[in-house]
């Protein structure tokens, strides 16, 4: 005779244990979602493409340019959240950022980080 068969209950206490488990996980991932990532989604989202491409300068510089330039110890993530969240003008030629204040601040985060990693 095995332990569980000596003690019915032992076999639904784990079971409750596992559900209990289970419920603690799902609330945990609600109460702190996971960092947003960037991708190329995300800059779809918030149509960045419309003026950004990887390798190709559009309206505004590639995402390459704004990495050679911001990348490598030049500026910080930091820096490019400012200038995405608030816009510029002049630092890329006559055609100015607009501002992007509707971007949450973990994406924004994401994105500089993405671009800063080369956009990949």
């Amino acid at each position: 005779m095995t332990h569980d068969e000596r003690n019915p209950l032992r076999g639904i206490d784990r079971r409750i244990t596992a559900s209990l488990v289970a419920a603690l996980a799902v609330g945990v991932s609600i109460a702190w979602p996971a960092p947003a990532v960037a991708s190329t989604a995300l800059a779809q989202k918030y149509a960045c493409v419309a003026c950004h491409q990887p390798a190709v300068k559009v309206v505004g510089p590639s995402w390459k340019e704004i990495g050679a330039r911001y990348g490598d110890g030049k500026g910080t993530a930091a820096q490019l959240v400012a200038s995405i969240k608030g816009g510029s003008s002049g630092k890329w030629g006559a055609m100015p950022m607009p501002a992007q204040p509707q971007v949450p601040e973990a994406d924004l985060q994401a994105l500089a980080q993405w671009v800063l990693d080369g956009a990949k």
